[in-house]
């Protein structure tokens, strides 16, 4: 039996997947014969393709259709299990960017989808099919636009290059490998190493593929306008966060738990990350691309940020709840309520009924009524003024060509609410569905107090600093554990620094 490294005699073996599909078989069956050749072909039922991202051949168990109806599920379990954070303005943010980058991407057909999930953990990730979503934790810890973006295009990268088929690939084809090396050469050995190199692959994307996608990422930044040198400072914000993280797990003797696209050393010390994201920013395409921010959009968007355990979804039943406006209503039993860009949508289980709420800025000078009475369409009845909670409003049937709809303004802050009420159906259908919608439309009002401190929520506000502060006098007043090293690190400042007089920083309230 061959005295070689083990890692010698499956050099071949692994070179084998790396071929175009015409040759992979071909070559194989010159050097290694055709019995093995033929096990190892049925591996290739998935297919042996050109990566657009990469450029090289990509061994995939599975079909892009196959991984899309993955993803798809995972997303609507998500979605089903009211993972998302409750921020329209924030969601319809984070989507714009990650659109702009797909649209520079090496995929830029394909559908993606971004999503903020309500945990505050410091992470992102992408799922088969296009589905990328960031935690709300790890919003906190970003301070500007071009991070952002830097953390979407890493994970718009994964999927470009199809990271999930190859490590899907890596871990059944290593399994099988390592089985037929077993039954050809008796080597135990062989079959361990063979398991482990799977093992590696597996967790986590592996460092090659991690360094893969933050050269793809940082060329799609660079394409779409921004620096790629922002997803150095990304990481740099990960690896500090990691840092003070391994000091409350020595303390507590807990296991530690990193991002899943850490490097070993600082960003600033690796030559090989250096490399592939400076590499994007040499590239010549032709025409200089603006960057695309908004100086203090980020800063808005994330202001009110809620910090640490989210109160969403642990209050009363039959309750939605807007945590960053502030607003409730009720809802029958078996109905639903989406919070998207545009509006919040409220849907019976069987689709006989709806309520769309949107907002609009509210006019001092003028009333509920008289807006409900400039906007509506058709001819209006059962007119009512509403007192409750200690707003105002008006509600009121439309009905036109031959359809009534239930219409509703509540004044609330500096807003005022638009419900549109529909249901399918008229006369009779009408007149029972009109329950539901006038139940949800009376039942609206602001969170109280004590629903606020259910869930005891912490946000993040941004104020510029006072003359004479300092991180530690600024912490002082903080109600979270750890106050100061946790403004240190969501501000930059970690280990040490101070902000100068008059910067945006961020606080814990």
């Amino acid at each position: 039996m061959s005295t070689e490294p083990v890692h010698l005699l499956l050099r071949p073996v692994f070179r084998f997947f790396a071929q175009p599909r015409g040759e992979c078989v071909l070559l194989w069956l010159k050097r290694q014969g055709w019995l093995l050749a033929l096990l190892l072909a049925a591996l290739l039922a998935g297919g042996c393709t050109v990566n657009p991202a990469t450029g090289g051949a990509t061994v995939v168990l599975g079909s892009k259709d196959g991984e899309a109806e993955t993803g798809e599920e995972m997303y609507e379990k998500f979605k089903a299990e009211g993972a998302f954070y409750d921020d329209p303005e924030l969601a319809a943010y984070v989507e714009r960017i990650g659109q702009r980058l797909v649209e520079k991407s090496d995929m830029p057909k394909r559908d993606f989808t971004f999503s903020v999930i309500d945990a505050p953990d410091i992470n992102a990730f992408a799922t088969p099919g296009g589905y990328i979503y960031i935690n709300r934790g790890l919003l906190g810890y970003l301070d500007s636009e071009a991070e952002l973006a830097g953390v979407l295009a890493h994970e718009i990268a994964h999927v470009t290059a199809r990271h999930h088929g190859r490590r899907k690939a890596a871990g059944v084809t290593s399994k099988v490998l390592a089985t037929t090396a077993y039954v050809f050469t008796g080597s135990g050995a062989l079959y361990e190493a063979s398991s482990m190199y799977g093992a590696e692959l597996m967790s986590g994307y592996g460092r090659d593929m991690e360094l893969e996608a933050d050269g793809l990422g940082a060329e799609y930044m660079y394409k779409a306008g921004y620096d790629p040198e922002a997803l150095l400072e990304v990481i740099g914000v990960l690896k500090n966060q990691e840092q003070f993280q391994r000091l409350k797990a020595k303390a507590s003797g807990k296991p530690l738990a990193t991002y899943h696209g850490l490097y070993a050393s600082h960003p600033r010390n690796d030559k090989r990350l250096q490399t592939v994201i400076g590499a994007a920013g040499e590239l010549d395409t032709g025409a200089y691309i603006e960057d695309p921010s908004r100086p203090g959009e980020f800063r808005e968007r994330t202001d009110g940020l809620v910090w640490g355990q989210s109160v969403q979804g642990q209050r009363a039943d039959n309750r939605y709840y807007h945590n960053k406006l502030g607003f409730t209503f009720a809802h029958p039993e078996g109905w639903r309520v989406d919070a998207g860009a545009q509006a919040v949508v409220a849907r019976a289980g069987d689709g006989s009924a709806t309520v769309t709420i949107t907002l609009r800025r509210r006019d001092p000078a003028t009333t509920p009524e008289a807006v409900l009475t400039d906007l509506a369409r058709g001819e209006l009845s059962g007119g009512e003024a509403l007192e409750q909670a200690g707003l105002t409003g008006y509600s009121a049937v439309a009905s036109a060509g031959g359809r009534s709809k239930r219409l509703a303004v509540i004044d609330f802050g500096g807003l005022s609410y638009l419900f549109e009420g529909r249901v399918e159906g008229e006369g009779a259908a009408f007149g029972a569905g009109d329950a539901s919608l006038r139940e949800i439309i009376t039942s609206f009002r602001p969170i109280l107090p004590q629903e606020r401190e259910t869930g005891q929520p912490r946000y993040l506000r941004y104020i510029q600093v006072p003359r004479g502060a300092t991180m530690e006098t600024l912490a002082a007043g903080s109600p979270i554990p750890d106050a100061e090293a946790q403004l240190r690190l969501i501000n930059g400042f970690y280990p040490r620094g101070e902000p100068r007089t008059g910067d945006w920083v961020k606080v814990i309230r």
